[in-house]
């Protein structure tokens, strides 16, 4: 299984031993950059952090780690959040 296969389906910050996705939560998952494929557990927060996106915290963006990658919903699909930039 190569690196791509093993981030696809996987919850952003879990434990990689943790189940992928858990009952009564709700999830996003992140198109392109250097999250794709990952699923972002938002559950429990505000329609406007929905709204705004999020920058996580990355060491495989272009900055290296302490790095964030930047995520913000996609107009026709707000259940996938599109890859918008890295920044330090």
């Amino acid at each position: 299984m190569d690196k791509d296969q093993f981030m696809q389906g996987r919850v952003y910050g879990a434990d990689h031993e943790e189940p992928s996705r858990r009952p009564g939560h709700v999830y996003r998952e992140l198109v392109a950059g250097p999250l794709d494929g990952l699923l972002l557990d938002v559950t429990g927060w505000s329609d406007e952090q929905l709204a705004e996106g999020t920058a996580l915290r990355t060491e495989i963006g272009s900055h290296g780690p302490g790095g964030h990658a930047h995520y913000g919903p996609r107009a026709a699909d707000p259940r996938r959040w599109d890859w918008e930039g890295d920044s330090a």
